[in-house]
């Protein structure tokens, strides 16, 4: 007898804002800029997408590098501008010029871990400094009337676990909802993300929604987080770039438990191809195309054996010389045993990961 399925698939309300989808995309510097964010959109499932990280110093000041991360193709909403910083008075005109440039949401990270960005007192340090945070979060939400997120993890360490006082204090400060990395911020990335951390940030919680975050890289991930922690949706990051269509994936799971198959390599390199046409438009191509090395590498993890393919993309140029990579790799793939083919599969893990903006 089969076994029914409760949707988990659902619209979330934030303020007077509703999202179509309860599947949000983590933002990942230097990976996840418009031209990446429209491509997952077109492909569907996908509620809300967040700029890269925007230190509200550099905001106010009209740095160039910090309003080019502001920087958005026509299609690319709704979208939340990030937010760090560590001193609480310029979060209030960052979040204005926000607000004034027609975004749709503000939101505040307390998550990164990163150790510049922690050493100013900003990102992950403010889960240890609550006084600070508060002043933070409520010079924010005082200054705008689109609805403010708050993006954290569960705490500075196992000793300083935070994250289920804060919320119920930044719910009280008009905060419209939170989003939990499982992990505390001396973690980084390491270890396996703590479902129970972010269900015990659920429960405090009293009427606003909770995100959570870490490790969902299949719809079968997002349908484990829901279920055991409560969270109102999940947010993902590099699991992304593993399978784009993963938006599109897991809403259908959540919502009937069908489970699409994973894209095909041609359906992978078609979407790499379009990705940098975008990126080549929105930076020029010289730019463009030294950023996809790295953002090439990524979606090779979900190639099956790569490396030739890694080894080649390391070292492009233009447009013409990805083309070439591409259509050297076809030909390389072609050649293969079938046995070792296999798209699912990798043929070797990569040095390095990028990192959430958590």
């Amino acid at each position: 007898m089969p076994i029914e399925h409760t949707p988990c698939f659902s619209s979330i309300r934030l303020g007077d804002t509703e999202l179509t989808s309860n599947l949000l995309l983590a933002p990942m510097a230097g990976y996840t800029a418009s031209p990446f964010r429209v491509l997952l959109r077109r492909l569907g499932g996908l509620g809300l997408a967040s700029t890269e990280l925007v230190n509200t110093r550099s905001l106010v000041e009209e740095n160039p590098r910090a309003l080019k991360l502001l920087d958005r193709f026509i299609g690319d909403r709704p979208l939340a501008v990030q937010l760090f910083g560590g001193d609480p008075e310029y979060f209030k005109p960052a979040a204005q010029m926000v607000e004034s440039m027609g975004y749709e949401f503000v939101e505040i990270n307390m998550g990164c871990p990163v150790r510049k960005v922690c050493r100013v007192g900003a990102g992950a340090a403010l889960l240890a400094d609550v006084n600070r945070a508060t002043k933070i979060v409520q010079a924010t939400t005082s200054a705008v009337k689109i609805p403010v997120i708050v993006k954290m993890r569960l705490g500075w360490d196992k000793q300083c676990i935070t994250a289920p006082t804060l919320v119920r204090v930044f719910e009280d400060l008009g905060v419209k909802a939170v989003i939990v990395h499982g992990r505390t911020a001396d973690q980084g990335f390491s270890g396996t993300v703590d479902l129970d951390g972010i269900r015990q940030v659920v429960q405090a919680a009293r009427s606003i929604p909770v995100i959570g975050n870490g490790d969902v890289t299949t719809p079968q991930c997002a349908l484990e987080m829901i279920r055991r922690t409560g969270c109102t949706g999940v947010s993902i990051g590099r699991g992304a770039f593993y399978d784009p269509w993963i938006f599109k994936r897991t809403a259908l799971f959540l919502q009937t438990g069908e489970l699409l198959p994973e894209p095909s390599l041609e359906e992978r390199l078609r979407f790499m191809c379009e990705h940098l046409n975008l990126m080549i438009e929105f930076f020029g191509e010289a730019v463009a195309c030294r950023m996809f090395r790295k953002v090439a590498v990524l979606y090779s993890r979900g190639f099956g054996p790569a490396k030739f393919f890694r080894q080649r993309v390391s070292l492009i140029s233009t447009r013409a010389d990805f083309l070439a990579v591409v259509e050297e790799y076809r030909k390389w793939r072609d050649h293969q045993p079938p046995s070792d083919k296999n798209v699912s599969g990798d043929d070797s893990s990569l040095e390095s990961e990028p990192d959430e903006n958590f």
